[in-house]
């Protein structure tokens, strides 16, 4: 693996653009921003991404090129493609956030405005940072294994952001979604049972997207990822205090469990989907998780988390 190198003033500079993403009819404003704040120092140049492995073929010869920066104008769904291309490669990752949730954004304190995020990331240091994988898939947010999955989804996809769609959509999940027991083992430490969880998400990051901080006191380069858990019979009391969630005070909930780990075993009776960064991918009834430390180079705000 080569090193992550922390130093400023890139001098290449490639954008990958989502064309599907909330960015719109604002490209102008971002090739703009991009010229005012990089241009004068560094070779730009952009293209776009037409799906997820075009948009990862783009990342991986962008590394080749030698590349100092990738610049991602998208969701959570394409920082993931795009940053799983660029793990363990000196290439330094600035996400210009378009999406719905953008949850990695709102950690790092990059602004949502288009032109106000690309101010930023121009000023801002580079940063290593940690990366989990889920069965060798890489994640950087979030990874979620049970009713919190479908919600994430769902919650996505809503126009809007606050209580009220998250609670729309957790509604909307719970009419259909059947719990199952995880079996769990922590860093190698007997088997936990937790009996039909209906908050299982693993986190790198504080929040799923959209201000809902899932794991407030995350970090992104402590060696650590954090489990939290809540049972079924404890979501009454969950939906009454949905607003911690986005106050940063959920894990004050004595319902609510929290662990911190390194490397993860879980064992389900049956294969569902687990959300990654946003994204529904198909998972076995075992999945392992995994912490690659400071394994991906960002672009970070001075002013940060």
């Amino acid at each position: 693996m080569k090193s992550i190198r922390t130093e400023s003033d890139p001098r290449r500079v490639r954008v990958l653009v989502n064309p599907k993403s909330g960015l719109g009819t604002s490209f102008d404003v971002l090739r703009e921003a991009v010229e005012t704040h990089f241009g004068r120092a560094a070779d730009v140049a952009y293209q776009f991404s037409r799906d997820v492995a075009d948009g990862r073929r783009k990342a991986e010869r962008a590394a080749r090129d030698g590349v100092d920066v990738v610049l991602v104008a998208g969701g959570d769904g394409m920082v993931n493609s795009i940053g799983g291309a660029l793990v363990g490669t000196p290439v330094a990752l600035g996400v210009i956030p378009t999406g719905s949730g953008n949850g990695f954004a709102r950690h790092f304190g990059i602004p949502l405005d288009v032109a106000e995020a690309v101010a930023a990331l121009a000023r801002a240091r580079r940063r290593a940072i940690d990366v989990g994988t889920a069965n060798g898939r890489p994640f950087f947010v979030t990874c979620s294994l049970a009713w919190d999955a479908a919600i994430a989804q769902r919650f996505a996809a809503f126009p809007f952001r606050g209580i009220a769609p998250y609670v729309f959509a957790a509604a909307a999940e719970l009419m259909t979604y059947a719990p199952q027991t995880i079996h769990a083992v922590l860093d190698g430490a007997p088997a936990q049972v937790f009996p039909d969880p209906i908050l299982f998400t693993v986190a790198n990051l504080t929040q799923y997207g959209g201000g809902a901080q899932i794991a407030p006191k995350a970090r992104p380069d402590d060696g650590l990822m954090e489990l939290v858990v809540a049972l079924r019979p404890d979501l009454p009391l969950l939906l009454i205090n949905v607003a911690r969630l986005f106050n940063g005070t959920l894990d004050e909930l004595p319902q609510v469990a929290t662990r911190r780990f390194r490397q993860l075993d879980l064992h389900r009776a049956k294969a569902t989907p687990i959300q990654l960064d946003g994204e529904l991918v198909e998972a076995g009834r075992d999945v392992q998780i995994r912490l690659l430390p400071q394994a991906l180079a960002v672009l970070v705000p001075t002013v940060s988390r």
